[in-house]
C-alpha cells in the first residue's frame, strides 16, 4: 500500500515522501497515529504544495541552526563541580549540568540535543556535540574546573 508521510519516521521516510508499506502497518500504526495517509491523486496533489511549504520552513529552521552552531563554537563553558585530590569529581558532569550553564549563557538548548561520548568524571577540557538541526551541530568547549 502506497502512503505519503506526514511525518518524518526513521527508516521510512521524511514529509512528503511516498513510501509503500504493508496494509496493515498503514492501517493499523501510521494512519491511526496520524502519521501517514492513503497516496491518491487528490492528496498527492495537496502534498506538492505542502512540500514547498515545509522546505521553506525548513531551510529557515536550517539557517538559525548554523548561526546558533558560530555562535556555540565561539562559546567557552566553566563547569564547576567538588573534586579529590587526583582531580577526580564526586559525580559526573552530564548533559542537564551542561543545559543549566548554557541557560545560565542565554542559550535555551534541550538536554536532549547535547551528546557526551564519555561521561565526564575528571577535571579538564571536553568538546560535546550538540546537535541543533538534523544536518547541523556545534562543537562546545567545556571546561570543568574544580570548586
Amino acid at each position: 500500500m502506497k502512503v505519503i508521510l506526514k511525518a518524518d519516521i526513521e527508516r521510512l521516510g521524511k514529509v512528503g515522501d511516498v513510501v509503500t508499506v504493508t496494509a496493515g502497518y498503514a492501517r493499523n500504526f501510521l494512519m491511526p497515529r496520524e502519521l501517514a495517509f492513503e497516496a491518491n491523486d487528490k492528496n498527492l496533489a495537496l502534498v506538492e504544495g505542502e512540500k514547498k511549504r515545509y522546505a521553506k520552513v525548513q531551510a529557515k529552521v536550517r539557517v538559525d541552526a548554523e548561526a546558533l552552531a558560530a555562535k556555540l563554537g565561539a562559546l567557552s563553558l566553566t563547569i564547576r563541580q567538588p573534586a579529590g585530590e587526583s582531580d577526580k569529581l564526586f559525580g559526573t558532569v552530564t548533559t542537564m549540568d551542561i543545559a543549566a550553564a548554557l541557560e545560565k549563557e542565554g542559550f535555551v538548548i534541550d538536554k536532549r540535543q547535547i551528546t557526551v561520548e564519555e561521561p565526564i568524571k575528571t577535571l579538564g577540557i571536553y568538546t560535546v556535540p550538540v546537535k541543533l538541526a538534523p544536518e547541523v551541530s556545534a562543537a562546545l568547549k567545556v571546561w570543568v574546573v574544580r570548586e
